[in-house]
């Protein structure tokens, strides 16, 4: 077949399909680290999509909004940095106190790869304009100012020595060095962004500017795209996607273009007819927030439920880290990369390259919550809810023969009228979920 050359309009970019690593790739790492990584300060209060927007983003639990939350002039973050740092200290004067000193890439990737991710994204430039790569547009650049290295580039090339596909984040349509109105309702992320054609070009200039120079296999951007140059987001994309032969983009262009859609914490929803990726971090913030320790973070169980509901319902899970400023990871968040890791490598086979399965997931009895994913012909079952010891349950309307992924695992199988019987013999809480395949 022949290969695609796209043209920057509709018609054309409209034809591409979703590269086929990103719909066997399941699990991706994102990055949030910048400034925002030195006061590493957010209320612990709710996940997106949990309450109003007006009330969210007074005592927003964003760590790297600590901008904003500093500039609607009141809340935990205002009182907090009024009370730790003076009234008159800028965001900006965090940026030398940025060092990024003991900041390890290729500790980084390694723990990436251990995790068992097969992609990560990085936030290149988040909503303070501050840029983790040598710009030729500006010079409030990681290279030039706090760090200076270059983070995109030193990290891209550590991860692509892994194996792992790299990804970029960008912040289209925010910079609050071009506009900071604050932003307190969801209409303002619009409303008050930033309203320039200046902006726009510069904007188009950064992100074209990344696509040259790093090739990102994801190119994810956030919130949305300038209306002053919509009509170049077609050409934008043609122009990527000509670069990057099995590049992906997401669904934050003003609606108007998607390879994939994306759901954050409880804003959005899983869609088992299209791709679709699940975004959180691993407490409620996804820059590091000294505020979140072990207790505040995601349980390792509840994250492994997350990842198996994930993939099982046609999604990817893109788990954030939040680095601390010197370019640690905290070590109650590798710990869970490593689990995961862990428990990939054993039921692995049930999740990278599969594709959803007519069954949906379902609660079954004791409790238990059964997620089905297939691949060449093989259904995967992977049981949730199991309890210390012997466990029991029904697969309704399926008969046939079924394994475990774990060989440790001891089961029973026996096939009768309502379906195949599977009576888990010594289930021990530190595996999980549960996995197990059948040919079909």
């Amino acid at each position: 077949m022949d290969e695609i050359r796209y043209t920057g309009t509709w018609e054309s970019v409209r034809q591409h399909q979703v590269p086929l690593w990103y719909e066997d790739c399941k699990f991706g790492i994102f990055i949030h680290w910048g400034p925002y990584s030195v006061p590493a300060f957010a209320p612990h209060t709710w996940e997106l999509g949990e309450v109003e927007a007006k009330e969210f983003f007074a005592n927003n639990p964003y760590a790297e909004w600590y901008y904003n939350s500093l500039n609607i002039g009141h809340g935990p973050t205002y009182e907090h940095h009024v009370k730790t740092y003076g009234k008159d200290f800028r965001y900006e004067d965090f940026i030398p106190m940025w060092k990024a000193e003991k900041w390890d890439p290729v500790h980084w990737a390694e723990l990436f790869k251990e995790a068992g991710a097969k992609y990560v994204v990085l936030t290149t430039k988040h909503h303070d304009g501050f840029c983790l790569f040598p710009s030729r547009y500006t010079h409030f650049n990681s290279v030039e100012m706090g760090p200076k290295r270059d983070l995109t580039g030193d990290l891209t090339k550590a991860v692509r020595d892994t194996g792992i596909r790299m990804g970029l984040y960008y912040s289209g349509l925010i910079d609050w060095q071009y506009a900071n109105d604050p932003i307190c309702d969801d209409p303002d992320l619009f409303g008050n962004a930033s309203p320039t054609f200046a902006y726009a070009d510069y904007s188009y200039n950064q992100m074209m500017e990344l696509v040259d120079t790093y090739a990102p296999s994801v190119f994810w951007n956030d919130i949305g795209w300038p209306k002053q140059s919509e009509n170049a987001m077609p050409y934008f994309l043609a122009h990527y996607y000509n670069k990057v032969k099995e590049g992906v983009v997401d669904d934050r262009f003003n609606g108007l273009y998607w390879d994939f859609r994306t759901k954050e914490y409880q804003s959005g929803k899983m869609d088992r007819t299209q791709k679709w990726e699940m975004c959180r971090g691993m407490g409620l913030s996804f820059g590091y927030n000294a505020n979140e320790g072990d207790d505040q973070l995601i349980s390792v169980p509840d994250l492994v439920s997350l990842l198996v509901e994930t993939v099982a319902n046609n999604g990817n899970l893109l788990l954030n880290i939040g680095p601390r400023a010197d370019g640690t990871i905290p070590a109650e968040q590798e710990r869970r990369l490593k689990i995961l890791g862990e428990w990939l490598r054993v039921n692995g086979e049930g999740i990278y390259g599969t594709r959803i399965s007519d069954r949906e997931s379902q609660h079954v009895e004791n409790g238990i919550v059964l997620h089905y994913t297939q691949k060449n012909g093989n259904l995967n079952v992977f049981a949730d809810g199991l309890g210390e010891g012997k466990n029991e349950f029904v697969i309704s309307g399926f008969h046939g023969a079924l394994r475990p992924f774990d060989p440790s695992l001891q089961a029973e199988i026996r096939d009768g009228e309502a379906g195949l019987k599977v009576k888990v013999l010594n289930y021990r809480k530190d595996r999980y979920i549960a996995g197990f395949t059948t040919t079909v």
